[in-house]
């Protein structure tokens, strides 16, 4: 079920009130999920996706299902793609994208394709040529680019959807550290990726370079395990740190703004921009929200 009134105490502990510039502001919580890991929305419909784990992360399981919001954010229905039903082969999703009129999905290891308005499956993305080890965050660049997170082989791939061409490595690199959750900068159109293993964000150039933007020191351990990443409009870059329980805001100037904190496992958030709301999971909280940003972040 969805609720705008009473949002329970774990998950919305610090009010996301640097977020909201009044009370009027959009905040909506979806309960009900299993191990949410990832949520977005479909920027040609409005509609939006919640993938749930149901179980283990690598659990062969075949019980993970997709939750579809209809553009109010009313669940359209719990399990709208769903493991083991309709021919739905789903264990334990988490990144998600939307591109072409097609619904992609990790798995594991697999990249699976869904129609987005049915739920119907259409196959996977062809990974056999390359040796995949632990698929998380998914990533699109609106011209048929498709960027996939391998984070146990600190790895990211590349897929030009639209030619048909199969994917390839972008970069293999220990730096990665664990690539968790992927960003494209509507803005600049850099690729950027947070770690999950040492705390790190990174852009990441067409030829694979990687520039550390910021990373944790010895004298200052600033993040954790990072989730996910995504930009607003106005180029504002958005963090989830799902081991210290805060979402983060950085600027175009590369200032930095915790905006939410004491958080239950706010994993692989993501941004819609055309209505300026976060959309943020709950991995062990079972819920997940979507909150207004406010319009003061414009430069």
């Amino acid at each position: 079920m969805t609720s705008l009134s009473g949002i329970t105490r774990p998950i919305l502990a610090a009010l996301l009130l640097a977020l909201v510039p009044s009370a009027s502001a959009l905040a909506l919580q979806v309960t009900g999920l299993k191990n949410p890991a990832g949520f977005i929305v479909d920027p040609a419909t409005g509609a939006y996706f919640i993938s749930n784990e149901n179980g283990g992360p690598s659990a062969r399981d075949n019980n993970g299902f997709i939750t579809k919001l209809d553009e109010h954010g009313k669940i359209v229905k719990l399990k709208f793609i769903e493991g083991g039903m309709n021919g739905v082969t789903l264990h334990a999703p988490k990144g998600m994208a939307v591109l072409d009129k097609t619904l992609f999905v990790s798995d594991i290891d697999r990249v699976r394709r869904f129609d987005p308005a049915t739920g119907r499956p259409l196959g996977e993305v062809d990974l056999s040529a390359i040796n995949v080890d632990f698929l998380t965050g998914l990533a699109a660049d609106g011209a048929g680019l498709l960027y996939i997170a391998d984070t146990g082989a600190d790895t990211i791939l590349k897929v030009d959807t639209r030619r048909g061409s199969k994917p390839a490595v972008l970069v293999k690199d220990a730096a990665l550290a664990g690539p968790h959750g992927l960003a494209v900068n509507p803005a600049t159109g850099a690729l950027v990726a947070v770690s999950w293993n040492e705390g790190k964000i990174l852009e990441i150039a067409g030829d694979g370079a990687v520039k550390v933007l910021f990373a944790n020191s010895f004298f200052n351990a600033r993040f954790g395990n990072l989730a996910g990443v995504d930009f607003d409009a106005f180029g504002n870059m958005y963090v989830s740190d799902f081991s210290q329980g805060k979402v983060i805001r950085i600027d175009p100037d590369f200032r930095i703004q915790t905006i939410a904190e004491f958080l239950t496992t706010p994993a692989s958030l993501s941004i819609d921009r055309k209505n300026h709301l976060i959309l943020i999971p709950y991995l062990t909280g079972n819920a997940a929200e979507l909150n207004g940003l406010g319009r003061e972040r414009k430069r």
